[in-house]
């Protein structure tokens, strides 16, 4: 039977133009660390991006994807130049996380961060996202590893080109 964590919680500092440059507030995140019955390892999608936030590689990424009341996105390391922008949505680490950990346990309620992929959960990477809303209709079709605890309103006002400052861990 899997199991959950209460730690790690990590905090994502978004600094972006307009009010939130003022607010300058952080999104306090919790990962779901699922542990298998066999060896009790932390599911992939959990370790691989905790360990991409602990060496940084979140820190200056731009949200590619912002479309009101339902997603934010990030995770494309192209998004930090500006003048690739058509190209934004399309990288990531270059590590594929390699497996599907779709349940029906965790669903998309407003505030759950989810794993972005172009067509095949095994393919899904650095890209995460953050929905705004309800949204069952992603459901089955993409991981659900986290959930926002505090700071949905800063999430709610994110828009496309704003910059996630920091992505630390707090163990």
């Amino acid at each position: 039977m899997a199991t959950r964590r209460l730690e790690p919680l990590a905090w994502l500092l978004f600094s972006a133009g307009g009010v939130l440059a003022a607010l300058a507030l952080p999104v306090l995140v919790f990962l779901f660390g699922i542990a298998y019955p066999l060896g009790w390892l932390q599911a992939p999608s959990y370790a691989h991006v905790l360990a991409l936030v602990k060496k940084g590689f979140y820190n200056g990424l731009r949200f590619h994807r912002a479309v009101p009341n339902f997603v934010v996105q990030v995770g494309d390391p192209q998004s930090r130049n500006m003048t690739l922008q058509e190209w934004w949505g399309r990288s990531g680490s270059g590590k594929p996380i390699g497996v599907a950990e779709i349940t029906k346990k965790r669903t998309h309620v407003r505030g759950a961060i989810g794993m972005g992929h172009s067509g095949s959960a095994k393919d899904a990477d650095s890209q995460f996202y953050i929905t705004l809303r309800n949204a069952p209709e992603l459901n089955g079709k993409y991981t659900v590893f986290g959930q926002v605890i505090k700071g949905m309103e800063v999430a709610a006002k994110l828009q496309k080109a704003d910059i996630l400052k920091k992505a630390s861990v707090k163990e």
